[in-house]
């Protein structure tokens, strides 16, 4: 399969080993041409150390070279889906798959990435058909790029679509499921890297375990509520893109999100956090959009809501704990 690859930043760099290495035409495009040209000379990207990426993946500064593929790779931050998805508007053909890596929802409209492609595509006029899926689970681009072992779930709403996207990414190192809960996985996607936040924020404070457990637990609870009031499935939740995806970005050393997290926890501003760790930090840009579908959707969301008002309002991250600890008392059954 011919595949196009729209963004090199290390999530979009590991995927393209994993496909060049499963025998796939990989093209990988990026608007940076300086990350093109080191990748090309190199084969290395700079923040995959120890990844040496295959010589068979494709490097372009021409958007459409990449577009010129059977399936589409969106791997750019959330932030620049739409004007990604403008800049490749003209070159979508008829049978396309496009699928969204990147996790996060907009924050004016509320739409999540896979709606961003579809809308701007709609608004720049394309009356090509094409489908849309997006990809998401426990996969940390450093641990990717070097073949450690880990699943994935590919979902679209078309279950054979899912299964083709599905079994180009499968490996000995990468086992891929298949999911129609599209809504349910983009999700948790956006949502987890908000509960990572506050699990690194208890990481920064010193406090323990227990504590990180608790949100992690109590988090996946309050996506749970906001997906089934959206009209997502519950077993979405419980699967890869859910709790899985939890789980690593919750407790790993790879994660952005943990990491800001630990440092306001001890005390750094998120604009100083930010510039300590030099990447985008997710969590921080689904922050307002996941209050928006709080308050849209009727949900109660508080340790999200603790998380913002620390780190947009200024609330001190004891306060903020101390905000989750004293709420009124409820069964653990009504999520």
């Amino acid at each position: 399969m011919k595949i196009g690859i729209l963004g090199a930043g290390t999530w979009g760099i590991a995927l393209a080993a994993l496909l060049a290495n499963n025998n796939h035409n990989v093209v990988v495009w990026s608007a940076l041409p300086d990350e093109i040209d080191e990748l090309k000379s190199t084969c290395r990207h700079k923040n995959l150390p120890g990844a040496k990426l295959p010589r068979n993946i494709n490097y372009t500064k021409d958007i459409e070279e990449a577009a010129l593929a059977e399936m589409i790779l969106f791997v750019v931050p959330s932030s620049f889906i739409r004007s990604t998805a403008k800049k490749i508007s003209p070159y979508i053909h008829d049978g396309v798959i496009i699928v969204s890596a990147a996790k996060g929802v907009e924050k004016d409209t509320l739409l999540t990435m896979t709606d961003v492609i579809d809308d701007e595509l709609s608004s720049c006029g394309v009356t090509e058909k094409y489908h849309l899926a997006a990809l998401s689970g426990p996969t940390h681009a450093e641990e990717v790029a070097l073949g450690i072992p880990t699943s994935i779930v590919a979902a679209c709403e078309d279950e054979e679509v899912s299964v083709r996207i599905a079994d180009a990414f499968s490996n000995s190192c990468m086992r891929a499921y298949t999911n129609t809960d599209v809504l349910g996985v983009e999700i948790s996607g956006a949502m987890k890297n908000i509960i990572a936040l506050a699990a690194g924020i208890n990481n920064g404070m010193g406090l323990g375990d227990n504590s990180k457990a608790m949100l992690m637990t109590r988090g996946i609870a309050e996506i749970t509520r906001l997906g089934l009031a959206m009209g997502c499935k519950r077993r979405t939740f419980m699967g890869l893109a859910g709790i899985g995806d939890l789980i690593v970005t919750c407790t790993s050393r790879h994660s952005r999100n943990n990491r800001c997290g630990e440092l306001i926890g001890m005390g750094k501003s998120y604009e100083e956090a930010s510039s300590e760790i030099g990447m985008v930090v997710e969590g921080y840009h689904a922050l307002e959009a996941a209050m928006a579908l709080s308050k849209k959707y009727e949900v109660e969301l508080p340790i999200t809501e603790a998380v913002y008002k620390v780190i947009k309002e200024g609330l001190s991250p004891k306060e903020a704990m101390l905000s989750l600890m004293v709420r009124d008392l409820k069964s653990e059954l009504d999520t």
